[in-house]
């Protein structure tokens, strides 16, 4: 039952705000400075050790850990699916971002992750990224292009969400033991959010 005030959180818990977004018409491309040296890799049955390296890299700041606990046999059946589509942000040789697009259910794309590295923040690669998340998404045969958010992503992941026309549907609140405490990432991962 939910209440209007405080609900106090037991020690080694914690609770977030998600925010699901949808669009239902491919919106207008929103120009983005040109990326010299980036390209979109496609990773069709990517390695699991790979897939969990980049996608820690990337979600270690936002507490990211969905992926990292999940078995491999459960992993590979996500990230080996045909209907899911693996993408790599190669920079200089290296892999800098990731993009993942789920199409398993019939009609509807999930923009299931799409994330840079720190090094890379702030240099016009996200709304390049998104641009190729929207072209990818529309070119199949979908009525509805959705993502969730959460209230520990990137404080600009909402607005940025927005901007590229994505609108707001729904609101959940998530709660699950800390990954720090429990091993998953490491004790300094997301500083901003302390270890209780």
């Amino acid at each position: 039952m939910l209440h209007d005030g405080y609900t106090d959180l037991p020690p080694g818990k914690l609770a977030n705000i998600v925010t699901y977004l949808e669009m239902t018409a491919r919106p207008a491309t929103h120009a983005g400075p040109a990326v010299p040296g980036a390209a979109l890799v496609h990773v069709q049955r990517p390695e699991l050790a790979w897939y969990r390296r980049l996608f820690a890299r990337i979600g270690e700041p936002y507490l990211w850990f969905s992926r990292l606990v999940m078995s491999d046999d459960r992993l590979a059946a996500i990230v080996h699916d045909p209907l899911v589509e693996i993408y790599a942000v190669r920079i200089d040789g290296r892999d800098e971002g990731l993009l993942e697009l789920d199409f398993r259910v019939a009609g509807e794309c999930e923009l299931a992750f799409l994330g840079l590295s720190q090094a890379t923040i702030g240099r016009g690669l996200g709304r390049w990224l998104m641009n190729r998340a929207l072209e990818r998404a529309w070119s199949q045969p979908i009525a509805r292009f959705w993502v969730h958010t959460c209230s520990l992503d990137h404080p600009e992941a909402l607005a940025f969400y927005q901007r590229s026309g994505f609108v707001a549907f729904k609101r959940a609140i998530e709660y699950y033991d800390d990954p720090r405490l429990q091993g998953e990432l490491p004790r300094d991962a997301a500083p901003d959010v302390p270890l209780l």
